[in-house]
């Protein structure tokens, strides 16, 4: 698979990038199965033959259990943990934890920085995160003390790079204002069924229902930061390759139609063009798939075989937005 840098001083990495929240059984307290660890190894292994190198992960992926049975895989070969780029995020807190009556929250503190990360390194068996991502913005965000983590973590080599999820360019600015190094990435939802961060450009000036509050100016500013741009859920959770459309979802069903007729075309799997989309805006957006199922992980990776022409492009878009270019 074809690889690229992480912003501009960061880890080279796979064209597309393995999600890691499908790993470690379910979302309750139960503990970690040997089925589950068994699971994870045939899926990792896959998405590694593939050519997945970047690794994707949370520590509130099924409440910590996806790390740690990353953490069971990286003990029985230690030596993959060269052949790969751990990311995981911090900063989401379940509600009833630490203890019950407390709400489901965000958690930008020093304190809670440290304590996360040094919590994900003890499940995943490692001694540094190649990127730590601060998961979704913390309204009491204090920057001073984000800053004072990360300095921490990368002075003491617990981190190597950061970068944030679901930030727009203000709030990366922010954070920026007080760090002394560069964030390398920011990973928000872009797909065909969520594509404002295209609509953002094209909207402007427009008296259009489609256009995405929030989003003005992200995509820009992370492209001229040198910030790499990844995106969460690509595949719209499989409504666009196969899923049955509910009423929820009955617009795509052109899109999904299209992605359909282009596969064909181009004798690839549905999600490559699905994922090809993405991959052929000139923002070098890294997809994070996030699936256990093999045959899924191969059709993904059959994407770095796609370009797609400007005209194909076009006409996906179109069919997403339900609407010609205005």
């Amino acid at each position: 698979m074809t690889t690229q840098p992480v912003g501009t001083n960061g880890p080279v990495v796979s064209r597309i990038g393995f999600g890691c929240m499908g790993l470690g059984g379910d979302w309750t307290d139960a503990p970690l199965s040997a089925r589950a660890v068994d699971q994870a190894r045939e899926v990792v292994e896959a998405a590694l033959q593939a050519g997945f190198t970047l690794f994707d992960h949370a520590d509130i992926y099924t409440r910590g259990k996806a790390e740690e049975t990353f953490g069971e895989l990286l003990k029985q070969q230690p030596g993959l943990r060269q052949s790969m780029v751990i990311q995981s995020k911090c900063g989401i807190r379940f509600a009833d934890t630490p203890e019950p009556g407390a709400p489901g929250r965000y958690d930008f503190s020093y304190d809670y920085i440290i304590q996360a990360v040094n919590a994900s390194l003890r499940r995943l068996g490692t001694d540094y995160l190649d990127i730590l991502l601060l998961h979704r913005p913390d309204p009491l965000c204090e920057p001073e003390e984000v800053a004072r983590a990360i300095e921490q973590l990368h002075s003491q080599g617990k981190v190597l790079h950061f970068g944030v999820s679901n930030h727009n360019w203000a709030q990366i600015q922010l954070l920026e204002s007080t760090l002394t190094r560069p964030l390398v990435v920011n990973q928000i939802e872009m797909s065909l069924a969520h594509y404002g961060f295209v609509e953002a450009g094209v909207s402007l000036n427009q008296f259009s229902p489609r256009y995405p509050q929030g989003l003005e100016g992200t995509l820009e500013y992370c492209r001229r930061r040198g910030i790499q741009l990844q995106a969460w859920s690509p595949l719209a959770q499989g409504y666009l390759t196969g899923r049955p459309l509910d009423d929820q979802h009955a617009h795509l069903a052109q899109v999904a139609e299209l992605v359909g007729r282009y596969a064909q075309q181009h004798g690839v799997a549905e999600e490559a063009i699905a994922l090809a989309w993405l991959l052929r805006h000139p923002g070098a957006i890294v997809p994070i798939i996030g699936t256990t199922n093999i045959a899924r992980i191969n059709a993904c990776a059959q994407a770095d075989q796609v370009r797609l022409s400007r005209e194909e492009w076009y006409h996906l878009y179109t069919a997403a937005r339900g609407a010609v270019m205005p």
